[in-house]
């Protein structure tokens, strides 16, 4: 089998010294390398047209009936108000089309708004058992 030859690794040193300026002595001896940036220029030159499309931000629910009745009626330990909150977040954040932060808030909504609607709906329920069977009866 053929052996190959091992090609020579440049030190850093070596390859600062490959880098110096055009005034150095021994660049008359390297043969001169035509600047890649120059062939990029040349090519980029031609019009462009960037045409920006936005994502549908209809699609994102925003949560906000639901979020004015669990405050206004479900309001348990203010976890209405913060659905309230987010879901207006959701709003805002579909005007600015930030699709990601308005998924991310209208999450954020619909779980505050199902813990606020399941902890007073418990709730309701337990009045309406105590007040049916008093605890003076057990």
């Amino acid at each position: 089998p053929a052996l190959r030859q091992a090609s020579p690794v440049l030190s850093p040193s070596s390859a600062v010294y490959l880098m110096e300026s055009k005034s150095c002595k021994g660049d008359s001896l390297r043969p001169a390398v035509p600047c890649k940036h120059s062939v990029e220029k040349k090519t980029m030159t031609n019009p462009t047209t960037v045409i920006e499309i936005y994502p549908d931000t209809t699609e994102v629910n925003d949560y906000y009936l639901w979020s004015i009745f669990n405050f206004v009626y479900l309001n348990f330990c203010c976890l209405g108000f913060i659905a309230l909150a987010y879901s207006l977040k959701v709003r805002d954040k579909k005007l600015l089309n930030d699709l990601n932060g308005a998924v991310e808030d209208a999450k954020t909504a619909r779980l505050f708004n199902i813990t606020s609607s399941a902890l007073a709906t418990f709730c309701i329920i337990l009045i309406f058992i105590f007040l049916r069977y008093p605890l003076t009866d057990y």
